[in-house]
């Protein structure tokens, strides 16, 4: 029995299940950890499911609307800039067709 439990095998045994455990624990870092911080450090959004680094969208850009305008400001000056539209509509449809001539002397 102590041919197989020997102190030197022991120490081998420990000692390559200790080289095992650092480089699992390296490997984890590296390709686990990190590329969620340096994403993170860059600006973006770490998924850590799908393992993905996402870009933030400023929501000016999709609404196109000023930045620090709320919602109802923008949506108050897209309803008066119809309003208008309308009212030129109206106005061109109420005018008389055809050119206008003076009356004759």
């Amino acid at each position: 029995m102590s041919r197989y439990l020997s102190l030197k095998r022991l120490g081998i045994l420990f000692l390559g299940l200790f080289a095992l455990s650092v480089t699992a624990t390296l490997v984890f870092q590296s390709y686990w950890v990190e590329p969620g911080e340096r994403c993170e450090a860059g600006g973006g959004w770490w998924d850590l499911e799908s393992r993905t680094c996402a870009r933030p969208i400023y929501i000016p850009d999709i609404t196109g609307r000023p930045a620090g305008v709320t919602r109802a400001e923008a949506s108050d000056a897209g309803n008066r800039e119809l309003l208008s539209l309308e009212r030129q509509v109206r106005a061109q449809q109420q005018a008389p067709a055809g050119p206008t001539r003076a009356p004759a002397p």
